[in-house]
């Protein structure tokens, strides 16, 4: 979600074949970017690597105005990752807050330890070596990668995926999940210059997260809407399988977060009749409550008390 210094627009001189090349799509979009793009807090050079890795895991799933003051109070009390290294893993699961799926807590605090004992506490640069760290996978790696060092990788998260879904193959949403298919269209539409990849990799994202929406799709706003497949073939509804809801209401995820709520707010450890309030149905919290152990957020005491992790 972040992209480098402003870089010469240019675009690749034998862009991939297929409609439409990638070249005529390249400038409309980062000119388009240039004027339009939010001004968020990892986007600024005083982020560095460390400000767009925290924000890349935090924006998994998890909207910018959610992530927004979390990550800078995050920032604010670990500014390095050996700043948060230094704390017992449950600090960080108590510093999430209500983000959701608190489990990147943990894997961003073990990336944390991991770029302090193998890089003297600095983001590597080099894409192998992010993607060796714990808790990175192939989008995080070519994220930061790209926005933090300014590199040419295919950076593929929903938003990218649907902008190149509508605009090149003329289907309204992509899969479900990331496809080869998808990963060799997005290698194809990269411009052939660093600067300018990077420059497109975060123009593209927020493209899809701005006007070519998953709700809706704001094609008089759109820069490459004269040359999007799916607007020029009449926009044909979705007729793949059908699209993943989320839901939260009554679920082990709701109740998992209620339980987290108490640990997070507690100075000390908590007694089980403390959790037992929470939520009336014994069997659903106890299942929630064993997941949360399982997972390493919640770490059980002797005597029935429980605590966030400090290992």
């Amino acid at each position: 979600m972040t992209a480098p210094t402003k870089p010469p627009h240019t675009s690749p001189t034998d862009p991939a074949p297929g409609p439409p090349p990638g070249g005529s799509l390249h400038s409309p979009v980062i000119d388009w970017f240039d004027e339009n793009a939010r001004d968020l807090p990892w986007r600024r050079p005083e982020a560095g690597a460390w400000g767009v890795m925290v924000s890349e895991f935090m924006l998994q799933q998890t909207p910018v105005n959610r992530v927004l003051p979390v990550y800078e109070q995050w920032l604010a009390r670990w500014p390095r990752p050996a700043d948060l290294a230094k704390e017992a893993p449950g600090e960080a699961v108590r510093a999430w807050g209500r983000l959701g799926y608190p489990r990147r807590a943990l894997r961003l605090h073990g990336t944390a330890v991991a770029i302090t004992e193998r890089h003297g506490g600095d983001v590597p640069a080099d894409h192998a070596q992010l993607l060796a760290l714990p808790g990175i996978g192939e989008y995080t790696a070519a994220a930061v990668a790209s926005f933090a060092y300014g590199q040419r990788h295919p950076v593929l998260d929903t938003n990218v995926r649907r902008v190149f879904a509508r605009a090149v193959t003329g289907v309204q949403y992509p899969p479900n999940a990331t496809t080869a298919a998808e990963r060799k269209l997005a290698r194809a539409l990269l411009p052939e210059d660093e600067p300018t990849a990077a420059r497109w990799a975060a123009a593209s994202m927020e493209l899809g997260a701005l006007v070519c929406t998953a709700k809706s799709e704001s094609c008089h706003r759109c820069p490459i809407a004269a040359q999007c497949a799916w607007r020029l073939a009449g926009k044909p509804e979705h007729d793949g399988p059908p699209r993943r809801g989320q839901t939260y209401a009554g679920t082990d995820r709701q109740v998992r977060g209620r339980l987290l709520a108490v640990l997070r707010e507690a100075h000390g450890p908590v007694p089980q009749s403390a959790l037992d309030r929470v939520w009336h149905e014994p069997v659903q919290r106890a299942r929630a409550l064993d997941g949360l152990v399982a997972d390493g957020l919640v770490e059980p005491l002797e005597d029935g008390l429980y605590r966030l992790p400090l290992t």
